[in-house]
């Protein structure tokens, strides 16, 4: 039951979000005088619409996206009246190009005349383009701006919660007590006396004040000897560690395991303690706002220009029964699974602690819808702010030449491509629908 409430509360949160996402586009649109026939949530049939002015509003049956109808959305060819076509093409995509903007003129009625899309000016086009993945960032950046500074983030703190008590060379150190053999060596923090609840304050002398810095030290220190500084009971006393060098997973600046293109963990030859520091929220002021959700914004673009290499390693999840990565793209259906689970499972702590993590989940959804979407490709909001600022560069070239106006770019032209960016789409999202039926990511 709880599952399904999961995958229910995901599916509302992603409708709700693409709603809105379409109404970043409405508003503007009808402040900018433009006639908007149609709002609609979802794609295929209509389940409900109705009509309110000149705009249907409605639902549709596959809510996986949505959009508005606007009219004009491409200008007529030169010496073409709006809403006729050529009476002759010259080739196939010739004849889509001109489909397609016979289409964009299909609504139009006589007193539309200056209430078309591609007779705006070139900065209310962008601000229409953008009002959607802008709803998308600022939905992401109230939520995450309420855990941040509400709950909190998790920060490990240089007070030691656990010591190894042995190393397992074959396993890069993830040994436990239970687990230790006569042939693995004793875990260094363990040989040096270093104990749970010691909070380390320096390293060679260097005072650390992150669990970042410990770890950054201790690695590069290598097998080389190791002064460790700690705090027991109020009393400061500095032990002597040998690290011993393994291959370790390599970290992000924001404290992720990386991994490379086939969600494989990347590793590096690094010096190991075998000591781990405690977990704790602890609640942001307003001001780290900025710079956590930059980051997070950052590391949503860096995943879209790894997405090539990463299908790659979706397909060997997919039909080679390979193991999925936990950081790696997943489509809805992979979505409303991890909800699923989050609901479900006890391991995730109480209902406010499920609470937080499916926000976060969402939260980071709108994130990669506003990147997504501005991408600089059609049939993306991001290929139509491109093509208006292309105009904007002809026209002020043009101005400075003395030219003629040479009029708006033709951004009709580009469908073709934009066609093979669409199937490239949907190629992608039934390989994602796909690995997440049959080998879906886990976070249990």
């Amino acid at each position: 039951m709880l599952y399904v409430l999961g995958i229910v509360l995901a599916v509302l949160g992603i409708g709700l979000s693409i709603a809105l996402h379409e109404i970043g586009h409405l508003v503007p649109a009808k402040k900018f005088g433009v006639r908007v026939p149609q709002y609609m949530v979802g794609f295929g049939p209509t389940v409900w619409s109705r009509r309110r002015g000149e705009t249907e509003y409605g639902v549709k049956a596959i809510p996986l996206g949505g959009y508005i109808r606007m009219i004009g959305m491409f200008p007529p060819a030169k010496g073409q009246a709006p809403g006729t076509m050529r009476t002759a093409s010259t080739g196939r995509v010739s004849q889509l190009v001109d489909e397609a903007r016979q289409q964009s003129f299909e609504e139009v009625q006589p007193g539309d005349d200056g209430r078309m899309f591609y007779q705006l000016p070139i900065w209310k086009r962008v601000v229409i383009m953008m009002g959607g993945p802008v709803m998308n960032l600022v939905i992401a950046l109230v939520l995450f701006t309420g855990i941040f500074t509400l709950n909190g983030v998790a920060v490990t703190t240089t007070t030691i919660s656990s010591v190894n008590e042995c190393v397992d060379i074959q396993q890069s150190g993830r040994s436990a007590a239970s687990e230790c053999t006569s042939d693995m060596p004793v875990a260094p923090a363990n040989a040096a006396g270093v104990k749970p609840g010691d909070t380390i304050t320096a390293i060679n002398g260097t005072p650390v004040s992150t669990w970042d810095d410990v770890r950054g030290s201790i690695r590069a220190n290598l097998d080389k000897p190791l002064a460790v500084t700690v705090d027991r009971d109020g009393t400061s006393r500095t032990l002597t560690a040998d690290p011993i060098v393994l291959d370790l997973p390599v970290y992000t600046p924001d404290g992720r395991v990386e991994r490379d293109a086939k969600g494989e963990i990347v590793t590096e030859r690094a010096g190991f303690l075998g000591a781990t520091g405690s977990q704790e929220m602890q609640k942001q002021p307003i001001t780290a706002v900025p710079g956590l959700f930059g980051g997070m914004l950052g590391d949503t673009y860096g995943l879209l220009v790894k997405i090539p290499q990463k299908l790659v390693g979706v397909a060997e999840a997919a039909f080679a029964g390979g193991e999925r990565d936990p950081e790696g793209p997943m489509s809805v259906v992979g979505v409303g699974r991890v909800a699923g689970e989050v609901a479900s499972s006890d391991i995730f702590g109480d209902a406010r602690d499920k609470s937080i993590l499916l926000l976060s989940l969402l939260g980071s959804l709108n994130l990669v819808l506003f990147a997504f979407n501005t991408i600089p490709l059609l049939p993306l909001d991001g290929g139509h702010v491109a093509g208006a600022l292309w105009e904007a560069v002809k026209k002020g070239w043009a101005r400075v030449r003395g030219l003629p106006d040479p009029g708006p770019v033709d951004v009709a032209k580009a469908l073709p491509l934009a066609y093979g960016v669409a199937i490239a789409f949907i190629a992608m999202t039934l390989l994602l629908v796909y690995a997440d039926l049959v080998n879906p990511i886990r976070l249990t």
